[in-house]
């Protein structure tokens, strides 16, 4: 079964630098994987005591309402979101490993969000008749990690020929014809929509997708546009859409390359999500991966509009097993800085 990579909410890492930020005498800016946070002056010696080590913090993290340790962050629910602070950019956040209490500090990489009883945030879901089952289990699940969360995968891509795709605000949407020959099944990210009015069924329609889907194949992309609910039409779309970025083969437990991909959705009149570039070949073979340079590559608007784009998805042309990711597909989410601090919900 396809491997699918779990974030560490709370876990332990190093802080690799600690520098001044100018004007501000009580923080200073810190960095932990590929993310910047702020921490305050008076924790230092303590993250020095432990060999610079830290309990690390994702963002959507939610920490739990009773320690004296995340008291600091009533204020903001307890969830970790991405701020600006002084002029620096804060994604995560770094507290001393002493927050864990007596015993031995786990080794770097632990994660100890059940431990601390971390969790991931959720936003209420609505309650809704539509939704009627769970997420096939033979599906992977949909979802990117992000780079700054694991770095090490710049080192698993080089070389290797790869793609970029927008990655679009909307709604995920999975579609998969069961081997058995029972009915088609319409997801949400984690759970089955009930044949309806729902948005999802209305692009099963459209598509005509149960004649469409081979049996054994899973798609997976994103709804967008005027209609989804809880989201901004920032396409500018006339009306709402479906955007494939996976196909997914139960039988062989492998997903398409891009070139499939992108046969599959042509054959099938379906949309693929817009695709930034393809860089194969020697161009591949030379490309410098850097964190600064897809940070920058994130940044910008969707095409034809002055809403910034969320941010980008890079994945190899053809399937790698990536070791940062402890095997599991390679593939890693950019998103926009911009994005996060002005208009996510």
């Amino acid at each position: 079964m396809t491997m699918t990579p779990t974030r560490k909410l709370a876990s332990i890492q190093v802080i690799e630098d600690l520098t001044p930020i100018p004007g501000a005498d009580a923080i200073l800016r810190s960095r932990v994987l590929g993310w910047t946070q702020v921490v305050r002056l008076d924790e230092v010696e303590a993250f020095r005591a432990s060999g610079n080590l830290c309990v690390f913090f994702e963002i959507d993290a939610q920490l739990p309402d009773g320690p004296a340790w995340s008291e600091f962050m009533r204020k903001h629910q307890f969830v970790v979101r991405t701020v600006r602070l002084r002029g620096v950019l804060a994604q995560g956040l770094a507290l001393p490993v002493s927050i864990l209490g007596e015993g031995p500090v786990p080794p770097v990489g632990t994660d100890v969000s059940e431990r601390l009883g971390v969790v991931h945030y959720e936003r209420e879901v609505p309650d809704d008749p539509r939704i009627c089952g769970p997420f096939p289990p033979l599906v992977p699940k949909t979802g990117e990690l992000r780079l700054q969360s694991y770095p090490g995968v710049l080192d698993d891509i080089r070389g290797h020929a790869f793609y970029v795709t927008t990655k679009i605000d909307g709604v995920s949407g999975t579609f998969y014809q069961p081997l058995d020959g029972g009915p088609l099944v319409a997801c949400q990210r984690n759970w089955s929509a009930a044949p309806g009015d729902h948005p999802i069924w209305r692009i099963v329609d459209r598509y005509d997708l149960r004649v469409t889907i081979p049996p054994g194949l899973a798609v997976q992309g994103e709804l967008a546009g005027p209609g989804v609910p809880g989201k901004k039409n920032r396409l500018g779309l006339k009306e709402m859409e479906f955007f494939v970025f996976n196909v997914y083969d139960v039988r062989r437990d492998r997903f398409l390359g891009y070139h499939e991909i992108e046969a599959f959705c042509r054959d099938r009149g379906l949309r693929m999500v817009p695709v930034e570039r393809v860089v194969e070949g020697q161009e591949a073979a030379e490309y410098v991966h850097t964190l600064e340079g897809w940070l920058q590559a994130a940044q910008g608007c969707y095409e034809g509009t002055t809403a910034r784009k969320e941010g980008i998805v890079v994945r190899p042309v053809d399937l790698v097993r990536s070791g940062a990711l402890g095997g599991s597909r390679l593939s890693f989410k950019v998103i926009n800085n911009d994005f996060l601090l002005k208009d996510q919900a």
